[in-house]
């Protein structure tokens, strides 16, 4: 059977179609001989979400977006996506399709989170939608507490330059003026001091180097003589040794005890006890060696002036005449 150059012009072109039409869809990312099926999420806002973005699961492509609409529930409109799964995957039921971005340059997807339902979705069912904070929302949230304290920093500034301002009066800027000619005048002061300081050095470096020569000898001798050094401490070591050693409590004690006594002896003095005590108290024995002081100066008295009363010697044994008695 001879086939027509014709039949064969239109076999090429449906190929052609058919081939057209699944390359249009596989650029989609829709492949017309893979088992699929559909899913819809209703979201309030969808932040940049296009048909054709990525539907993922764990970040491995599962499908993708084909319709996006705006539908109204309950008076408030609201935005219907539709959403083409090419894998086969068991999505189990009350899953959440959350709204994320895909990368850094704010690419949109839709991420699958699975529940813990054990009953999967089927083709047409309606998922848990959700969007993922926005950029601009992240960076208001980030932005707002910075600019609540910049807002404080400012008003807080704005009081320190009207105090600031209410004390640099001309008053004050004229002593701080005087106040920095001071403190110039403070450090010139100090430099001429550090020039003099410095031609005191060079002036006497010599007697410098000779201070600084006699320490050096000195450390030194104390250097060689360390082994005597030495030897001093360790005897007077010893002698600290013998007196801690030495039995001067006992010393001490006695001596306290002996204090004790000589404190009760002159108590018993004091209150006229004892023989010492009657003579300390009892002024009799006084006026007895008075009287007995005055009887002996009357009797030398006598004897220089009548020896012979007392003292009776002669030559011939002769008796001499008695003289009359002086009066007293």
């Amino acid at each position: 059977m001879k086939v027509s150059k014709e039949f064969k012009i239109g076999i090429v072109v449906l190929c052609a179609i058919a081939a057209f039409v699944w390359g249009i869809n596989y650029l989609k990312g829709s492949n017309i001989f893979t088992n699929k099926y559909y899913l819809y999420a209703v979201y309030p806002k969808i932040d940049g979400l296009i048909p054709a973005n990525p539907v993922l699961i764990k970040g491995f492509k599962v499908g993708q977006i084909t319709e996006i609409t705006l539908i109204k529930v309950q008076d408030t409109n609201r935005v219907l996506v539709k959403f083409l799964l090419t894998e086969n995957v068991d999505i189990p039921k009350h899953s959440v399709a959350k709204a994320v971005s895909s990368d850094l340059l704010g690419s949109k997807a839709v991420d699958l989170i699975f529940s813990d339902s054990k009953e999967n979705v089927k083709s047409g069912d309606t998922l848990v939608a959700r969007s993922e904070e926005g950029f601009k929302e992240s960076l208001d949230k980030r932005i707002a507490p910075i600019q609540a304290k910049a807002e404080k920093l400012i008003v807080t500034m704005d009081s320190v330059i009207g105090v600031v301002s209410s004390i640099l009066n001309a008053k004050t800027r004229d002593n701080l003026d005087k106040s920095f000619e001071g403190v110039r005048k403070a450090i010139l002061s100090l430099e001429q001091t550090a020039y003099k300081l410095d031609d005191l050095v060079g002036s006497e470096k010599v007697k410098i180097s000779s201070i600084l020569s006699n320490i050096n000898s000195i450390s030194s001798n104390l250097s060689r003589n360390m082994q005597k050094i030495d030897n001093i401490l360790g005897n007077i070591n010893n002698i600290t040794d013998t007196l801690a050693k030495a039995k001067i409590a006992d010393a001490v004690n006695n001596a306290e005890k002996s204090l004790g006594q000589l404190n009760i002896a002159l108590t018993r003095i004091n209150e006229g006890q004892g023989t010492l005590g009657k003579l300390a108290k009892n002024d009799s024995l006084y006026n007895n060696l008075n009287k007995s002081s005055n009887d002996l100066d009357k009797l030398l008295k006598d004897l220089r002036i009548n020896p012979e009363r007392y003292i009776h010697f002669s030559v011939f044994g002769r008796k001499e005449k008695r003289k009359n008695k002086p009066k007293d």
